[in-house]
């Protein structure tokens, strides 16, 4: 081992996910109090779980990390802006910082296949020390990468593996503070490190909310939100990213980037847009004015089922396209609401409901118990206002043969809404591969694009000759269309491999293009999605986005590589 694989010095102060999987130590996913989870992911994935035993967490001691290339000399400039216990050079630390959290990223961790890792990881505590290592990176030539929460699954934070100067990573959990909130505007000054839960924390002391609650919310930062171009699960009321977005500041090698919170303007092309999305490859986020709210009165998730996923789809698009102020708009597939039924515990979901009835009445009416689809609808405001909501939603819900089942699978539902990353470690400590891929299209193509997607994932699967399953929801709705969000996984005999998750991955990602839809919709382009950014985008438009990516940063030392992979 390299001699900086030493005793790692962990901070405190910045959390951190274990280095190896998804959350922290000490927390993962158990099925012992769902009857249904070990049957449904034997049917439907193949993995059985009475059988396959989990294999051992892997031992960071045993890694091969290869050694920093930083020197002294630049330590010492790194120091003199950040202080000592802020750049660290151990191997944990620039491991901890090499990956996000994609299932590619995970298989490559635990085999020890690291590839370039960074060779220091800086910790400012202000913007004033983001932008002297910026400006440092330009007139000492080496690369800096800005890391949140490490929660990414695109790519978009692994340093290219053929870079030969030194890579910086620059870790901006130290930049954590809510400033001040502009009450009458309802705009809130944040610094961009500041993850989930300390900023909805912060927001709560006087009262006000973001309302953004990605499913990586937990670990995930305003900053990268912000660069990834995030949606949260309550779009449909507070907006995504880019419209909580008013205010940006941003360190670039000739200074700080400032745009101002304002309501709307006409200054040329949108350099609002052009960062919103940009993954480090125009500068490092520093500060991010977001629009605010007042907490709500009362808030309820209420569930629905519909006798298929079509008509599940219908009612949704009828629900936004008619104006109704709902904060969250889903709908499952029959595999997902299967899936969804298999995670409820043994007093609730499936089993409850045939207790009471509820299956046997819908089987009574004709329906296909095999087909049904689950929805959750959210509301928000004063009781008047949910009780008119939730009736105009009811009668959109009885058109299109839907039923109301109640706000305790809602319920259930908000308590495990940032739990799913837990599962897929779970599979993969077991042998499965599973993993996420979503697009949006307009609502003419989500029937369209859900059939072709599941089509050519189920022949990607029979291709790599393995058994496995795919299964989708509708979600973030807008007048026009909405996302599709898939997750896919697939069992093998001994570990699942790369190879054989990158036939699966390319023949969903490719059919999102040739339907119609994007290669992404809240996860960034990165480098996984790169290769299908041109046909998104026509080859005219990729070379304005490159073109802006080299003007902006001629000398690749801000993130390179990501989102135009080309030199």
């Amino acid at each position: 081992m390299s001699p900086d694989n030493a005793a790692p010095f962990n901070r405190t102060d910045v959390p951190h996910m274990k280095w190896w999987g998804w959350g922290v130590d000490g927390v993962s996913f158990s099925y012992a109090n769902m009857p249904a989870f070990a049957p449904f992911i034997k049917k439907v994935v193949g993995l059985d779980l009475e059988t396959r035993v989990a294999g051992q967490a892997p031992s960071f001691d045993d890694l091969e990390v290869p050694p920093s290339r930083i020197d002294d000399d630049l330590v010492k400039a790194l120091t003199e802006v950040a202080g000592a216990d802020n750049v660290l050079t151990t191997a944990h630390e620039r491991v901890l910082h090499t990956f996000g959290k994609s299932v590619r990223d995970l298989m490559r961790m635990r085999a020890g296949d690291f590839g370039r890792v960074p060779d220091v990881v800086v910790y400012p505590g202000s913007e004033a020390e983001v932008a002297a290592v910026v400006t440092m990176a330009a007139q000492r030539d080496f690369v800096v990468i800005p890391f949140g929460g490490g929660s990414n699954i695109s790519g978009s934070l692994e340093p290219q593996a053929a870079e030969e100067r030194v890579v910086v990573s620059l870790d901006m959990g130290r930049l954590h503070r809510l400033l001040d909130i502009d009450t009458d505007s309802g705009l809130a000054r944040v610094e961009a490190g500041v993850r989930g839960p300390d900023l909805e924390a912060q927001l709560a002391e006087t009262g006000w909310t973001l309302g953004h609650f990605p499913d990586s919310f937990t670990h995930s930062t305003l900053g990268g939100w912000v660069a990834t171009r995030s949606s949260g699960m309550q779009s449909d009321k507070y907006g995504d990213i880019a419209d909580i977005t008013k205010g940006l500041r941003v360190a670039r090698p000739d200074g700080i980037l400032a745009l101002r919170p304002l309501p709307s303007t006409s200054t040329g092309p949108s350099l609002r847009e052009m960062i919103l999305g940009s993954e480090g490859r125009l500068g490092v986020i520093t500060e991010v004015t977001i629009q605010v709210h007042r907490k709500p009165e009362a808030r309820e998730v209420r569930a629905y089922l519909f006798k298929t996923w079509e008509h599940g789809v219908a009612a949704m698009r009828a629900i936004t396209q008619n104006g109704l102020p709902v904060t969250l708009t889903r709908v499952s597939d029959a595999v997902e609401t299967s899936f969804s039924f298999a995670t409820s515990k043994g007093s609730s979901g499936v089993e409850a409901m045939v207790k009471n009835g509820l299956m046997k009445y819908l089987k009574a009416k004709g329906w296909d118990l095999e087909n049904i689809a689950l929805s959750f609808v959210g509301y928000e405001g004063s009781s008047r206002q949910i009780g008119a909501i939730r009736k105009a939603v009811g009668r959109i819900v009885k058109a299109n043969e839907g039923i109301s089942i109640g706000t305790g699978p809602g319920a259930l539902y908000d308590q495990k809404k940032f739990d799913t990353p837990y599962i897929r470690d779970f599979l993969l400590d077991r042998g499965s591969a599973a993993d996420v891929s979503e697009t949006a299209a307009p609502w003419s193509k989500l029937v369209t694009m859900h059939d072709e997607v599941v089509k050519a994932a189920h022949a990607a699967l029979r291709q790599a000759g393995v058994q496995g399953a795919i299964m989708s929801h509708l979600s973030h709705s807008y007048r026009s269309g909405a996302c599709l969000y898939f997750t896919f996984a697939f069992v093998e005999d001994g570990n699942p491999t790369i190879e054989k998750y990158d036939v699966v991955k390319r023949a969903i990602q490719q059919t999102f293009i040739e339907v119609g839809g994007t290669p992404s919709h809240h996860h960034a382009i990165g480098v996984e999605h790169a290769p299908w950014l041109e046909d998104v985008l026509s080859p005219s438009g990729y070379g304005v986005v490159a073109g802006l990516l080299e003007s902006a940063d001629p000398g690749r030392h801000l993130n390179p590589g990501k989102i135009v992979t080309t030199k």
